[in-house]
């Protein structure tokens, strides 16, 4: 298990900027985004001469991208931005092994027409879970074409909100190139009187051979619940660790959730418990 962040935990002018920002913490893997290459995160066209720029950049700080994010609203109310969304999709994916990766991370999305990362009523409808569907086709062909894999994230206030209904739709999809992301921190609910381990060991019993990639960030529940940077709450990091272990997980624990401040504090935190398991 190597320990990665979020590239664009760092906001620099350039690509290169970005890049050295990572290797002064002595990390290795990122998770990345077009963003930290002064493009928007789905491009407007496919730029294989970018990408090439981007994987060089990366080769020669010996920087490994264990992936690259194609996060949309998979699900928005607006079919025509859908389409337009996944036409930019598309572009990412013509980009990636010029870039030096073969792995896009996705969230399933939320009906709240505004901001993808706010929970709807409506995310629980049929209608809702035939879009995903719909949608989630339309990429695994992409995936297909470019010799892509696909790791869909649960996330609170998207359709997939949860292990359970990740594993749905990979029984619904059955595709090899359909993967997971599992953050514990996203899987917690303070509200239903299970713990973390119960949680993640569940999740990963029903999900743990389609987890390719581990997101490290953190929670607390005092004066209500809030995520936090990793070492900084409640989230047991040694048990889940563990338990990533005991299901033969060995991708990246990615950091992320954190002001770049934040970053040595949590670095030394994770590092420990990676190497103390």
């Amino acid at each position: 298990m190597r320990l990665g962040i979020f590239a664009k935990t760092f906001e620099r002018p350039t690509l290169e900027a970005n890049l050295d920002a990572v290797i002064a913490t002595g990390l290795e893997v990122i998770q990345f985004n077009l963003s930290c290459a002064a493009l928007p995160s789905l491009p407007e066209d496919a730029d294989p001469g970018t990408a090439l720029h981007i994987r060089a950049a990366c080769e020669n700080r010996h920087l490994h991208m264990a992936a690259v994010s194609g996060t949309f609203n998979m699900i928005h109310p607006d079919q025509e931005k859908r389409r337009h969304d996944i036409r930019r999709f598309r572009h990412l994916a013509a980009m990636c092994h010029f870039m030096g990766t073969s792995v896009i991370t996705l969230c399933t999305g939320t009906r709240d027409p505004i901001d993808m990362w706010r929970r709807h009523p409506d995310n629980d409808s049929p209608e809702a879970w035939d879009d995903l569907l719909s949608t989630m086709e339309v990429l695994v062909n992409i995936a297909e074409e470019f010799g892509l894999e696909l790791a869909v994230e649960p996330e609170p206030a998207n359709v997939i909100s949860d292990a359970v209904k990740a594993r749905q739709l990979l029984d619904t999809m059955r595709t090899p190139r359909l993967k997971v992301v599992l953050d514990a921190a996203n899987l917690f609910n303070p509200n239903d009187g299970k713990a973390l381990t119960e949680v993640v060991d569940q999740a990963l019993l029903l999900l743990g051979e389609h987890v390719i990639i581990a997101h490290a960030k953190d929670y607390s529940t005092v004066d209500g619940f809030r995520y936090r940077a990793a070492g900084t709450g409640e989230l047991d990091y040694e048990a889940y660790i563990q338990l990533l272990r005991a299901y033969r997980f060995n991708g990246p624990l990615i950091l992320h959730g954190l002001h770049e401040s934040q970053v040595p504090q949590s670095v030394s935190y994770l590092e420990s418990h990676i190497n103390a398991t």
